[in-house]
């Protein structure tokens, strides 16, 4: 039988043992006691094929922060639970949870939950809310959270009733048993027929003179002749050639004046570069 670990993180007294109880022994505790590492185990049939479940409480304070990354290795699913009641647990999901779990296991699909369903129409917890100027969470900001954090599925649950709390973990097996295939890493697009041209090189404006001619054609390399020289060097900024010879050097003849290639002047990489004119070889 296969076994599926699947660990339960989200900010302190959300609601996660409760979900875990409940799902496991039908029972709703009446005492909240902070967790620090439980295990719990079930066995679920999901579209026909029975698990192993091993399902992992941690603690969501920040006191237990090194000690419950201890528990992410070799984790199949991850739900992050927040509550409905409280919009701070919900603003957690992307600031604190889910870059925790993505920095420790990057690849594991993700179920994101809400938790304790039963209070948005709680007069008590509408009231509390309401002197902070706060509102419960709606389903639409939980689904759009998922999206945000690319959770598998967004679900709502509420233990004291026992409304979804076995959907939840159905939904957790299925995410494992039938992976979502892999979306294109952020940045990169899929290849699809040709590629994309090239950009066009950026516009150059170049300024050239010619040197005195060579007493005697000389010979470059692989045998060519070198019959004239260049100075090329690039424009400024205010459209005027930069004389790239050094001081005492004979004065050229301007072969071309200053102007870009394509489009406004761009100053040269290499400015005062050397340009010799090269001609094969004659038999």
């Amino acid at each position: 039988m296969q076994s599926i670990k699947c660990v339960v993180v989200g900010d302190g007294a959300v609601g996660k043992t409760c979900l875990l109880i409940c799902y496991t022994t039908n029972a709703f505790p009446n005492e909240y006691i902070p967790t620090v590492f439980d295990n719990y185990s079930a066995q679920n049939t999901v579209d026909g094929r029975t698990v192993n479940l091993n399902l992992w409480d941690t603690a969501g304070q920040e006191e237990y922060d090194r000690l419950r990354t201890l528990s992410y290795p070799q984790t199949n699913v991850f739900i992050i639970c927040f509550s409905i009641a409280s919009p701070p647990s919900y603003e957690n999901v992307k600031h604190k949870w889910y870059p925790e779990v993505c920095h420790h296991c990057p690849d594991v699909p993700i179920l994101l939950v809400g938790t304790k369903k039963d209070l948005r129409s709680n007069p008590e917890a509408l009231k509390k809310l309401k002197e902070q100027s706060q509102l419960p969470i709606s389903p639409q900001q939980g689904t759009s959270l998922a999206k945000q954090i690319h959770a598998v599925r967004y679900l709502e649950c509420s233990a004291l009733n026992q409304e979804g709390i076995k959907e939840v973990f159905t939904e957790a097996v299925r995410a494992v048993l039938n992976p979502a295939p892999p979306k294109p890493k952020k940045g990169r697009l899929p290849f699809v027929g040709s590629p994309l041209p090239r950009p066009p090189p950026p516009p150059v404006g170049v300024a050239a003179w010619a040197l005195p001619p060579l007493p005697s054609p000389a010979r470059g390399s692989g045998g060519n002749r070198l019959l004239h020289r260049f100075i090329l060097s690039g424009r400024t900024e205010e459209g005027t050639p930069e004389d790239p010879r050094p001081r005492g050097s004979p004065t050229p003849h301007p072969l071309v004046p200053t102007q870009p290639l394509s489009g406004s002047g761009r100053p040269l990489a290499r400015p005062g570069l050397w340009l010799a004119g090269l001609y094969p070889p004659r038999d």
